[in-house]
């Protein structure tokens, strides 16, 4: 159904952390996941899909950064495409620039069910929504994305953006906010072509039901000369484990 549902970063260009990005990946709990690690070769820090092979969110050493989300739409969506997780996978092992790897990508784009792409190359920031084919740079501010367009005021967009413009520096406080299962009354929610329940169970910030839920919260500090990440993992039972790592950038 879903992976990371949910991004918000706050794009400073000129700041000493260009890039704080907080979010939340949602899945199956069945769906097999290894947790935030570094891959075989040290290329990429990321938490890895065991049935797909790719990833929802990862940096480099060098501090380029990608994320994916799906756009939500059962009617564009077919069983037989591609893993959407490989492309985050491809911009971390390579060398291009954020708008070259877009502009190859956009040719292929088409092949993958919808989704919404957030690349950071150390110097660029650029999104892409595979929907309408369109590349989106941002202004410096706090940005979000869901299963939607970028900035979509979807509530727990808009819920997650003002508590990052309040809990930028403690990580308690965005760990908290990740962790908001605050539910929605119906006439707030997006209609997206799912049944209504789903609606609900999906609209919180932090998700749960018996079979489908939030796996893991992000935060990540994309500085000029180093990177810290850390990870909350979730299993259907719970928390269960934090990993941290920090890295200067080469």
């Amino acid at each position: 159904m879903c992976r990371v549902c949910l991004i918000a970063f706050h794009w400073q260009p000129d700041g000493p952390i260009p890039l704080l990005l907080a979010a939340n990946r949602d899945e199956f709990y069945d769906r097999p996941t290894a947790p935030l690690a570094w891959w075989a070769g040290a290329r990429i820090l990321a938490g890895q899909d065991l049935r797909g092979g790719g990833t929802w969110l990862g940096v480099t050493p060098a501090g380029r950064c990608a994320a994916i989300t799906n756009h939500r739409d059962p009617r564009l969506t077919k069983p037989d495409r591609p893993s959407r997780g490989q492309i985050p996978v491809r911009f971390l092992e390579g060398r291009d620039s954020a708008a070259a790897f877009l502009q190859a990508l956009r040719g292929e784009a088409a092949d993958y069910n919808p989704f919404n792409l957030l690349l950071f190359d150390g110097q660029e920031l650029l999104g892409y929504e595979s929907r309408d084919d369109q590349v989106r740079a941002f202004a410096p501010g706090i940005h979000a994305v869901s299963n939607g367009p970028f900035d979509a005021p979807w509530p727990k967009v808009e819920r997650l953006k003002a508590g990052l413009a309040l809990a930028q520096g403690d990580d308690r406080a965005l760990l908290a906010l990740l962790g908001d299962a605050h539910a929605f009354e119906d006439g707030l929610l997006p209609s997206t072509g799912v049944p209504l329940e789903w609606e609900r169970a999906l609209a919180p910030v932090f998700i749960r039901t018996p079979t489908y839920g939030t796996r893991a919260s992000t935060i990540l500090r994309l500085g000029r000369d180093a990177v810290a990440i850390l990870e909350r993992w979730f299993t259907s039972e719970g928390p269960e484990a934090r990993t941290e790592y920090n890295f200067k950038r080469t």
